[in-house]
């Protein structure tokens, strides 16, 4: 068994958005990608997404369905802008229900995973008490999913709170649900670790997806692949000799201060689809 049969995603941000959401699925489609990842960020835009109408979800099921494609996992970074961890009343409650909508959204979808945001805090300062509310958060956040029957899963992030397999298990191990699971970013683990493959083999049993991802010290995003400092090839084989089966995801991001034709799009899906896949060669 080789990881390059398993099934490869994009994440939403990695095509523009002059384009809309079914128009980004039909890209990612021609792309050659099995799933796309779904993004509800700190932008008031893709919060109202938690609110979308019965005809809104019933167009995007529609596009699904046509293209034979899937929303597979959902990226929900606003719990950066409102955390389980704050130590605001208000913040923490509009946290809760975040959660809530994201769920009864993803049902709706048919989504499998929701990913969290391994943060207590993100713009406050944190401490013992942000800890214990962002447990509290992720007790909370299980009971609801195992409601819903979604998995939920802490990525592995790009500040130092849980920015490696080792903190992030203290977590899985306190909650101890299997719902909850881990969501490893190859990026983030090699600026946290001086051992990402060890860290991989540490929570292979807990991870039910992977990001692809290239940084280089002190820059998390925006970093082209190949040009940062992530040993995709050590790091693939090690995974390959778990006999990981799960899902990739590519995550980039789009310039949004051009203006793209479609077909440059999936020429710049596509080569970097090729890269990942001679790397797992």
């Amino acid at each position: 068994m080789n990881i390059k049969n398993n099934h490869i995603g994009i994440y939403e941000k990695a095509i523009p958005d002059q384009f809309n959401l079914i128009q980004k699925i039909e890209i990612a489609k021609q792309s050659g990608f099995d799933f796309i990842e779904l993004s509800i960020d700190e932008s008031e835009e893709r919060e109202k997404r938690l609110y979308w109408s019965k005809n809104e979800i019933e167009e995007l099921i529609k596009a699904l369905i046509n293209e034979n494609f899937e929303i597979r996992s959902l990226c929900l970074s606003i719990h950066r802008k409102y955390p389980f961890g704050s130590k605001n009343e208000k913040t923490r409650e509009k946290s809760y229900k975040i959660i809530d909508k994201a769920l009864e959204l993803s049902k709706k979808l048919g989504i499998k995973n929701i990913q969290i945001a391994g943060y207590d805090v993100y713009y406050e300062k944190n401490d013992l008490q942000t800890k214990e509310n962002f447990i509290n958060g992720l007790k909370y956040a299980v009971k609801k999913a195992e409601k819903y029957n979604v998995m939920l899963s802490i990525e592995i992030m790009d500040t130092p709170f849980i920015g490696t397999i080792t903190r992030c298990l203290e977590y899985i191990n306190i909650i101890n649900s299997p719902y909850l699971k881990i969501y490893p970013d190859l990026g983030n683990l090699s600026r946290w670790s001086e051992n990402p493959e060890l860290e991989l083999i540490k929570g292979m049993d807990k991870i039910v997806a992977i990001h692809l991802k290239d940084t280089k010290e002190g820059v998390f995003k925006n970093v082209p692949f190949g040009q940062g400092t992530v040993d995709f090839k050590k790091l693939l084989k090690t995974i390959n000799t778990q006999n990981y089966t799960g899902p990739f995801l590519i995550e980039m991001w789009a310039d949004n201060s051009k203006i793209y034709t479609k077909e440059e799009i999936i020429i710049q899906l596509k080569e970097t689809k090729d890269w990942i896949k001679e790397k797992m060669e």
